[in-house]
């Protein structure tokens, strides 16, 4: 009796084997999206399927609903496409140049800052809008921030975010070149922690992501604590939470070293 060929499911050892991959998928994703989630601090809080779209960096299209009026509890109520922003023009960048003055003290004449506070020189559009909306409804809290924004409105906002986008992206001189961490190239998947390039590499325009290169060393470190202990919680469903939450101040100190000597 002819044996069947090797790739026909009639041959017993080819259907163990298939049946054996499926399983170790099947595990894999069940590890992956619900078990490492709901093992971080906060994941009791979220039901199984808010769980596996947080795992997947996605919004479950039920959370927002659940909280009804409590708006303080939700991350953000921006919600930032690719084409959201409309292509900045002569006028809007001009206005928002006069609106960057009172900006200056903390974010420097031309958005390089001496004083720790970030850099907005050059950076993503709709990453400036997003934080201005956020300090503005309470979703990130900042004593210094807050005020400053109070009485903008929305055009006032993205004048700012236009401006500062325009303007080039200015780096130091690095006196030594660093070599780039694991965590930057490759993320940690056995914490669930994905790459820091797959989402603040390079200049693409990824909607609201900002640009980390050359941002000061202690604000690096300061926002990646902050998301660790959940002072700051704008982010969507915890993307950076679920990540600081698994990283060790060695690992944030070499992070942000990194970044800022870019």
């Amino acid at each position: 009796m002819q044996e069947p060929s090797v790739l026909s499911l009639k041959n017993r050892w080819t259907r163990y084997s298939v049946i054996i991959l499926l399983v170790m998928a099947l595990v894999s994703a069940a590890v992956g999206f619900i078990w490492v989630p709901f093992a971080n601090n906060r994941a009791a809080a979220l039901s199984l399927w808010e769980a596996i779209c947080s795992a997947a960096g996605i919004s479950s299209g039920t959370r927002a609903s659940a909280l009804g009026d409590d708006a303080a509890a939700r991350p953000s109520n921006v919600i930032v496409s690719a084409t959201m922003m409309r292509p900045a023009n002569a006028e809007s960048i001009g206005r928002g140049a006069t609106l960057a003055m009172r900006c200056t003290m903390c974010h420097g004449i031309r958005g390089v800052s001496e004083a720790n506070s970030p850099n907005l020189a050059g950076q993503i559009e709709s990453a400036i809008y997003k934080q201005l909306r956020d300090y503005q409804s309470g979703h990130r809290i900042s004593a210094i921030m807050q005020p400053m924004v109070a009485m903008l409105s929305d055009r006032d906002m993205r004048d700012l975010a236009a401006y500062y986008a325009y303007l080039p992206h200015e780096r130091e001189p690095s006196a030594s070149k660093r070599a780039t961490p694991q965590l930057v190239s490759n993320g940690s998947p056995m914490r669930n922690i994905g790459a820091c390039a797959s989402c603040h590499g390079g200049y693409a325009q990824q909607s609201a992501t900002p640009i980390l290169d050359s941002e000061p060393d202690a604000y690096i470190r300061d926002q990646l604590h902050a998301f660790r202990n959940g002072s700051r919680r704008n982010d969507l469903n915890q993307q950076m939470r679920n990540v600081a939450r698994q990283l060790t101040d060695a690992e944030i100190a070499e992070l942000a070293a990194y970044y800022s000597s870019r």
